[in-house]
């Protein structure tokens, strides 16, 4: 089978990664990388292609995800646009970075940094670990540097940053809920740096999918996206009558045996 007539495949991930997206806050390439992983090997994807089809169909999902979120939580005067600001230079510099690494080591190299990865944010959902604030925000400049970091290893994990923008943001004294609308802003950029990186980077590599612009799937992308938007509001509203911490420690679980399965695959093959 061509991964063109895998639709069906990318409609139920969207569904998924939607709901729980809403339900937990928790999307991006946490649940999406380790399961198109899967469906691109076992579409015929070659393996040297995988992972990074993954990475860049997921981190393209994002900007839709983000700019919702962003509105959402500007609406209710959460985002601090001077925070934004300064992060915003750091964070394309970073996650550009990020996708021109991600395009030079092997599925293998990358597999491994990304379960590490998602291993770190699984105990910190399962643990509820928080910073405490303990000091100020830092200069433009400060920000800036802070923002790299945060873009280099979002682009390698195709995240939107919130794992790590959020816990640095209440470090520094910002309350939780313009924390979290500030992350929501700022993975805008993020995204959008990291699909361009990851559609230059990918560009006019020989065995992508006829539809792949780069390592990005576009058939993927339109499935993930529409479904998700379906189900995002779904799980939303049943965050509030759900008990949503004793789920966040299941699924913390859920997201190292995915990760692991991930790297079970790229290193059997």
């Amino acid at each position: 089978m061509t991964p063109d007539a895998w639709w069906l495949a990318y409609v139920a991930l969207g569904l998924f990664s939607g709901f729980m997206a809403g339900l937990l806050g928790l999307g991006g390439g946490a649940i999406m990388v380790p399961l198109l992983v899967m469906i691109f090997g076992a579409s015929g994807v070659p393996h040297e292609h995988v992972l990074h089809l993954a990475l860049g169909t997921s981190m393209a999902t994002i900007i839709f995800t983000a700019w919702s979120s962003m509105r959402a939580h500007h609406a209710h005067g959460a985002v601090i646009w001077d925070v934004v600001k300064a992060f915003s230079p750091g964070i394309v510099f970073g996650t550009l970075l990020g996708t021109l690494v991600a395009a030079r080591v092997s599925t293998r190299e990358l597999a491994v940094f990304f379960a590490c990865f998602i291993s770190v944010v699984a105990v910190q959902m399962m643990f509820n670990l928080k910073p405490a604030a303990r000091r100020g925000l830092p200069g433009r400049a400060g920000l800036a540097g802070v923002g790299t970091g945060i873009g280099m290893v979002s682009a390698l994990a195709a995240i939107g940053g919130g794992s790590m923008t959020v816990p640095y943001l209440t470090w520094c004294n910002v309350p939780v809920q313009r924390a979290i609308g500030t992350s929501a802003a700022v993975g805008i950029p993020i995204a959008v740096a990291g699909s361009l990186g990851y559609l230059l980077n990918g560009w006019g590599q020989a065995g992508l999918p006829a539809a792949a612009f780069g390592y990005i799937y576009l058939p993927a992308l339109v499935c993930l996206i529409v479904a998700s938007m379906l189900t995002a509001p779904i799980g939303a509203r049943l965050a509030h009558r759900l008990p949503v911490a004793t789920l966040k420690r299941a699924f913390a679980g859920v997201l190292v045996l995915l990760a692991g399965k991930m790297l079970w695959g790229v290193f059997s093959v």
